[in-house]
Formats: structure tokens, sequence, C-alpha cells
């Protein structure tokens, strides 16, 4: 444990990060999931949900929760998975 004033509240602000990050890295992860089973069960509004996916692998890239490469992984990933499917 940290004795130093400042150093205690590094470990606050740590800790409320980490919490923004993971519910950020959850919702991500839902929009993928979603996105993946619009294409999987060829459903209407399969493209809607795909930019929604999109948008949202952006803004987290743009946050730094994820790497702008891991980003454009999971984007060609899911544009590859639409046009097959399409």
């Amino acid at each position: 444990m940290p004795n130093i004033k400042s150093a205690k509240k590094r470990v606050k602000v740590i800790a409320t990060k980490t919490l923004q990050n993971r519910a950020a890295n959850s919702q991500l992860k839902t929009q993928i999931k979603k996105a993946n089973a619009a294409i999987d069960s060829n459903a209407d509004n399969k493209l809607a949900e795909v930019r929604i996916a999109m948008k949202k692998i952006d803004q987290a890239a743009a946050k730094g929760i994820i790497h702008k490469n891991n980003a454009a992984h999971k984007k060609a990933a899911l544009d590859k998975k639409l046009s097959v499917g399409a």
C-alpha cells in the first residue's frame, strides 16, 4: 500500500479508469457479437449492426482502449465476413 498522498490518489484514479475501460471493452465486444450474429442469421439489419460495430471499434481505438492495429484487424474481419455472407 502506498504511503505518499499522491500515490494513494493514483491508486484510486487507476481503479476508476480500469472500471471505465472494462465497461467500454465490454460494450465493444457486445456490439461485435451483435454484428456477427446479424451476419450469421442474415438479418435485415446486418449492415446497420456492422456500421455501429465499426463505429464502436473506431471510438475504442481513439480512446486508447484497443490498439489501432487491433481495431483495423477487427474491422477487416467484420468486413470480410459481411462480404462473404452477402
